[in-house]
Parts: structure tokens; C-alpha cells; sequence
């Protein structure tokens, strides 16, 4: 059971676009438990995690958060080569969000609590950051534990003058060692709040810190962390954070319902009214001093509501899929959806467009990449030298590492090609000296060494005294015990 006498911290895994489902926790803790929010010391984040744990550090609205992670699921979907597709930048839609959402004093609270994972690039190692000066400052930092190389970009971007990438490849699920750490994964594991399976596994994976399940379920949610699904999919999602999370709540006597708190934060209670529904229509009834509910509605209305109660409800998406979450993120969701069954997404989404759409590619891809080639050239305008001064320093360094290491192995292999088992001068008509004796039975090069001169083997004392021809010298493999005079036939 979980212990917060000695207070606790929350950890956030980098999952990518699955991070809708960090989302449904995130809501959940703060309608629940907000007091875990408040209290805990420091709120760790990896990649997507990051960007949740920001979120909730800087008070800003869940709700605007989900909408920019279904935005950018719907932009990469817009493409028939989804998210790898040249057009799609996934960092500018993220900027863009994070410069709307997060508000301008976000650093402020942000320091000291969050902790963002990021890797470096020149030695590979994760470093904790801890500290933003500046509201731009915080979200570059979480654009650079965001950034999937190759899959974003190929110049990695930079925070305080260092370069560096996703924190998920150094460290996935920061400080999860430690016992009073609440971990969070969307992957079914270990960890504090996950999904549970009903496949059995007995593998296990453990990705830079995140235990992950090798079953079916696991599987698929990989395949969805670089290439998101469709919206009603990420309602389900966002759904089973919040059923996760009230789990582990509830499992661990975390649920204090005699303590009510606000949950939702500030910016969410102004959007939505108490009585406002998932799709935005307000219920016209009210309750009097006695309890009872009296109908205010005109005859109008009255009428435009039965006439609405023939069709089917949320025909769009399932009532039951977004049934737990509260009404900001339902209506989130449900605007969504409804969009997806537009006229023009209807069209484009049927069959024969699809494989018209497809068979053009060759000819459309080059177009589209040209301009979107382009466009990103302008944009990199103003990071041009900086940029270009970072490639030729980690092409030099390169090119220093390989002659290094070029000559470490060609200077390695001398001493092996000198070694003798005999000296080539030696002479052994007369007697021996000291330092012919040590070279005789030694293969090491003692020109480098000339300072070790051993004892010499009693083998040699007897050799010096028998005074023996070289046609009599014998030699002998063995232990000393089994040795036997070795006399001439």
C-alpha cells in the first residue's frame, strides 16, 4: 500500500501520442485526489509525460491539452504517409500548442517541481531539468525531450546552448526507483498506474526504466505511440487513464471523499458551467429551494427537444466510451468525433477516393515535399550558423575518435610482433649472462623495460652447472615435480 508519510513525487513515462491516456489520469487526480497534485514534491516527465506533468505543475486547462494532442492526431492522419509524411511537423504544432496553452508565468511554478528528462547527444547521458527562467525557456526544453530523431527532424534542437533528444532514450520513467514515487505508464507493467490486461504474460521488457508486458496489448498500443488512431480510439484511451487511475486510488485508501477539493482546474471551471452537458447544450432546469427540479423551458424548446429525442444520441461516437470522464474532456471528444462525420470527411474517407489519393502519390509526393522542403529552408533561416557550427564540431570530433582509435590498435599490435622467444644474437658456446638468461625464458620485449630484471629459474643454476653442450639441452613442459634427468642416449 502506498505510504505518503514521507511524501511522495509523481513520474510520467514518455509514450509519444499515447499520451492521451496521461491525459485521463492527469483529469482523474484532479477531480479525485487533487491533493496528490498539490503535495508532491516534484512531478517528473519523459517526452510526452513531460508535457502532462507541465500541465499540471502550471495549472493550465486539461481540456486545451487534450485538444492539441487529438489536433496533432488528426493532422498526422490527414496524410496518406501519416506522420513520416515531409509536410507534417510535429514540433511546430507542438510549439504552437504549448505557446497557447501554458500560461505566461508557467515557469514560475514550473521551477523547483518539474523535471523534465532530456538526453544528450554528445555522450548520450539523461540529465534532470529542473530550472526555467523563462516561460520560452520551459517549453524548449520540453521540445527537446519530445524529439524523436529521424522521426522529428535530423539536427537535434538545443536548451542552454546543449544539444539534445528525447529523454525517453536515456531514461523513459524518471526516478521510478524510489519507493514513494507514483510511476505512470499507458504500457501494461509494473507500474503504479497501467493498464491491466487480461492476457497472461511471463516476459517482460524493461525500456530505459518502463516495464512493459510482452502481449498483444502492448503490442498494439507500440505500433499507436508513433502512429495515432482515430479519435474514438483516443476517447477510449483518455477513458482507461481515468479507470486506472481511480483503481489505484481506491485499491490504496487514496480516495478521501470527505475532503472535497476543486479537481479541475481553473481555466476548465470557467469554460464549462455545472450543468453544461458533453456537447454543449445547457439543461434548462434548476432546482428549487426544496429540492425539486422545475422545468423552465418554453414551449419551443420543449418541442425541439422531443423532436431530438426521435434520433439516436451521440450517433457519432458511444456514450459508454466517454461515460467516465468529466464534461470538459466529453465534449472535447464528442466535437471531435462529430467533425471526423463532416460531409467532406465523409467523402474523402470513402473507398475509391482513398485508393485514387493513393495511386497519385508518386506524382503529388514530390510536389508536396518540395514545398514543405522549402518552407522549412525559410524557417531555418535564422538558426542557420548555429546549426552549421554544431555539424562540422560533431564531424570533427568524429574524425578525431576514428584516427584515435586507429592508432591505439595499430600501436597495440607492436609489442606483440616483437615479442622472441630467443634472442637472434644470442650465442651459446660460452657462458650465459644475466640478461641473456632473462631474455631466453621470457617473451617480453625488454628493450621498452630495461629497469625488470627477474630472478633466474633454478632450471638455469642446473643448466650452468652440468656445463652441457647445446647438442645435450633439453627442454621440459610440466610441473617441477614430475621433471626426470633427461640423459643422452
Amino acid at each position: 500500500m502506498f505510504d505518503l508519510k514521507d511524501g511522495w513525487n509523481i513520474s510520467f513515462a514518455g509514450c509519444g501520442f499515447l499520451g492521451i491516456y496521461h491525459i485521463g489520469v492527469a483529469s482523474c487526480l484532479q477531480e479525485q485526489a487533487h491533493y496528490l497534485i498539490k503535495g508532491a514534491s516534484k512531478i517528473y516527465g519523459a517526452s510526452a509525460g513531460a508535457l502532462t506533468a507541465s500541465v499540471l505543475v502550471s495549472g493550465a486547462s486539461i481540456a486545451k491539452c487534450c485538444e492539441d494532442v487529438i489536433e496533432m492526431a488528426k493532422e498526422a492522419r490527414k496524410r496518406n504517409l501519416g506522420p513520416l509524411h515531409p509536410s507534417f511537423n510535429l514540433l511546430k504544432v507542438m510549439r504552437a500548442g504549448l505557446n497557447r496553452d501554458l500560461p505566461t508565468d508557467a515557469h514560475i511554478p514550473a521551477s523547483g517541481r518539474l523535471c523534465v528528462s532530456l538526453t544528450r547527444v554528445s555522450d548520450g547521458e539523461n540529465q534532470l531539468v529542473s530550472e526555467f527562467s523563462s516561460k520560452e525557456e520551459l517549453i524548449q526544453a520540453l521540445v527537446c525531450s519530445c524529439f524523436i530523431p529521424i522521426y522529428c527532424g535530423l539536427i537535434p534542437p538545443s536548451f542552454r546552448g546543449v544539444r539534445y533528444v528525447d529523454g525517453g532514450i536515456s531514461n523513459n520513467l524518471p526516478n521510478y526507483e524510489m519507493r514513494n514515487t507514483i510511476t505512470i505508464s499507458p504500457f501494461a507493467g509494473e507500474s503504479d498506474i497501467c493498464p491491466r490486461d487480461n492476457s497472461f504474460s511471463l516476459h517482460e521488457l524493461r525500456f530505459t526504466n518502463t516495464s512493459i508486458h510482452m502481449n498483444m496489448g502492448n503490442m498494439y498500443r507500440l505500433s499507436r505511440a508513433l502512429f495515432p488512431p482515430e479519435p474514438k480510439v483516443l476517447a477510449e484511451m483518455c477513458q482507461n487513464g481515468y479507470k486506472d487511475a481511480l483503481r489505484f486510488l481506491r485499491e490504496n485508501n487514496l480516495l478521501k471523499l470527505e475532503c472535497p477539493t476543486a479537481g479541475l482546474s481553473v481555466a476548465d471551471v470557467k469554460e464549462t458551467t455545472p450543468t453544461s452537458t458533453c456537447c454543449g447544450t445547457t439543461d434548462r432546469s434548476c432546482q428549487s429551494e426544496t429540492g425539486q427540479t422545475v422545468v423552465t423551458e418554453t414551449t419551443k424548446e420543449w418541442a425541439l427537444r422531443r423532436l431530438n429525442l426521435l434520433r439516436k444520441q451521440h450517433w457519432w461516437l458511444d456514450e459508454q466510451v466517454i461515460e467516465k470522464l468529466p464534461a470538459p474532456l466529453k465534449k472535447v471528444f464528442c466535437e471531435a468525433c462529430r467533425e471526423k462525420h463532416g460531409l467532406y470527411s465523409q467523402v474523402t474517407g470513402l473507398l475509391p477516393v482513398r485508393m485514387a489519393s493513393y495511386m497519385l502519390l508518386p506524382y503529388t509526393l514530390p510536389v508536396e515535399s518540395a514545398y514543405s522542403v522549402a518552407q522549412r529552408l525559410v524557417e531555418w533561416i535564422p538558426e542557420v550558423t548555429e546549426d552549421v557550427r554544431w555539424l562540422c564540431g560533431m564531424a570533427g570530433t568524429i574524425y578525431r575518435q576514428t584516427w584515435k582509435g586507429a592508432g591505439t590498435s595499430s600501436a597495440r599490435d607492436v609489442p606483440v610482433r616483437k615479442c622472441l622467444s630467443m634472442p637472434p644474437s644470442l650465442e651459446l658456446s660460452g657462458p650465459l649472462t644475466e640478461q641473456e638468461e632473462c631474455q631466453l625464458f621470457s617473451s617480453i620485449d625488454h628493450s621498452s623495460t630495461p629497469s625488470l630484471h627477474p630472478a633466474p629459474s633454478p632450471w638455469i643454476s642446473s643448466f650452468k652447472a652440468s656445463n652441457q653442450s647445446p647438442e645435450q639441452l633439453g627442454f621440459f613442459v610440466g610441473s617441477e615435480s614430475e621433471a626426470e634427468p633427461c640423459h643422452p642416449e
